[in-house]
C-alpha cells in the first residue's frame, strides 16, 4: 500500500483555506449569515456548511472570501478599536496580548503575509510579545525564541546585543541563548508593539550574529514611523505592521 505525503505547498494552501473559515466565524460574532451574505456574494447556505465545517472553501474562493471578510472584520480595525491613549500619550495593551481569539487572528495575518517565505524560527523580546510569538509560532509549525535582558541562571552561553535607548541614558542588553539560532536558520521578528525600533533592531542582529537570516518583521502596533529608519538596514526582508497611530510617546 503507498504512502502519499503532502507537498509543503499543499499543506500551506490548507493551513489558508482553514484560516479563512476562522476567520468567517470571527464574522459571524458580529453578523447574520443574511448580511454576510450580502457582503461576500455567496448564499447563506454554503456559508452555514463553511462555518460548521462540513466543507473547505477551495483555494481561489478562499482568498476571495478572505480579501472580504478583512474589510469587515479585519486585524487593524479590531487593534484601533482596542487602543485607548491616556494623557500622556501611552495606552494600555492587556485587552489585546491576553485575547487569545485576537492573537489567534493576528497568526492567520501573520501566515498570509510571510506563507510563501521560508521560517525556521520566531523571535521576540520579553515579555509582551510572547503570546504573539506563541501563538504565531504554532501557526507556522516553528519553534520561537525570547530575547531577554537578563543572563538566565542554567545557561552558559549567550548571545548579546546591546544598545542605548533613545533619551533614556541607559543601556540595555538583549540576550539569546548561544545555538538557540542556528546558522542557516531563517528568523521571523514578532513584537506587540513597535516605538522606537531599537528592540527590533536588536533582535536582527542577534540573528545576524547567529549567523542566521531575518525572515521579515512583524508588529502588532506601530507608533509614528520614525522606527523605520531604525530597520532600513535589513535589504530584502519584509517589514509588516497590522496597524499603525500617530500617537504615543
Amino acid at each position: 500500500m503507498g504512502h502519499s505525503i503532502m507537498s509543503e505547498s499543499h499543506l500551506t494552501d490548507l493551513k489558508f483555506r482553514m484560516m479563512t473559515i476562522e476567520l468567517l466565524r470571527t464574522a459571524k460574532k458580529h453578523y447574520t449569515y443574511r448580511e454576510l451574505s450580502l457582503r461576500t456574494d455567496l448564499p447563506v447556505t454554503v456559508l452555514s456548511r463553511y462555518v460548521k465545517g462540513h466543507v473547505l472553501p477551495s483555494s481561489n474562493r478562499a482568498k476571495t472570501l478572505w480579501n472580504k471578510l478583512e474589510r469587515l472584520v479585519g486585524l487593524e480595525e479590531v487593534l484601533r478599536q482596542r487602543i485607548r491613549f491616556d494623557e500622556t500619550g501611552y495606552f494600555d495593551n492587556t485587552s489585546i496580548v491576553t485575547d487569545n481569539a485576537l492573537l489567534q487572528q493576528a497568526a492567520q495575518h501573520v501566515f498570509r503575509i510571510f506563507a510563501g517565505r521560508r521560517v525556521t524560527k520566531v523571535m521576540t523580546a520579553a515579555v509582551d510579545g510572547i503570546p504573539l510569538a506563541t501563538v504565531v509560532s504554532g501557526a507556522l509549525g516553528v519553534n520561537f525564541v525570547i530575547a531577554k535582558k537578563e543572563k538566565e541562571v542554567g545557561i552558559r552561553e549567550f548571545v548579546e546585543d546591546t544598545y542605548i535607548p533613545t533619551n533614556s541614558g541607559v543601556v540595555v542588553s538583549l540576550y539569546i541563548p548561544r545555538n538557540s539560532i542556528k546558522r542557516g536558520d531563517s528568523v521571523l521578528i514578532v513584537d506587540d508593539v513597535i516605538k522606537s525600533g531599537e528592540t527590533q533592531r536588536a533582535m536582527a542582529n542577534l540573528t545576524l550574529k547567529s549567523r542566521a537570516t531575518v525572515a521579515g518583521i512583524y508588529g502588532l502596533i506601530a507608533i509614528g514611523d520614525r522606527w523605520k529608519s531604525r530597520l532600513n538596514f535589513l535589504t530584502d526582508c519584509p517589514v509588516e505592521v497590522a496597524l499603525t497611530t500617530k500617537r504615543g510617546r
